[in-house]
């Protein structure tokens, strides 16, 4: 793996953990994050930022990982960034709590097993 599909990881995952932040901070619920600003934009832009960044991850990482729907992941972003007066608050939610977790431990595995070229 390419030292830069490795720091793309370690991004991705520092906006999972964001996302578990603030989903803990203010002990989030769908109700919740469909009336708070604050929480709201901090979700909706960290799943932007983690759809930027799959999308310049290389397509070798991106071959050899199908178990992440990575072109998914970058529609994400465009929604988020295009249409965000629009944005589908229960699918947001449904990401952020369901989709997040399973994509961190997925790119926690990743660095775990693949090696970096030097």
């Amino acid at each position: 793996m390419k030292i830069r599909d490795k720091v793309v990881l370690q991004k991705i995952i520092r906006f999972t953990d964001e996302i578990a932040y603030t989903s803990e901070e203010y002990s989030l619920t769908l109700e919740k994050l469909s009336t708070m600003i604050t929480p709201k934009n901090a979700v909706a832009m960290c799943v932007l930022q983690i759809g930027e960044l799959a999308g310049v991850l290389s397509d070798d990482v991106k071959r050899k990982y199908p178990g992440v729907p990575w072109r998914l992941m970058s529609a994400m972003r465009n929604i988020a960034a295009h249409n965000y007066g629009a944005f589908d608050l229960e699918l947001l939610w449904e990401t952020a709590t369901r989709d997040v977790p399973t994509l961190k431990a997925y790119c926690k595995h990743i660095l775990l097993v693949e090696p970096v070229d030097e």
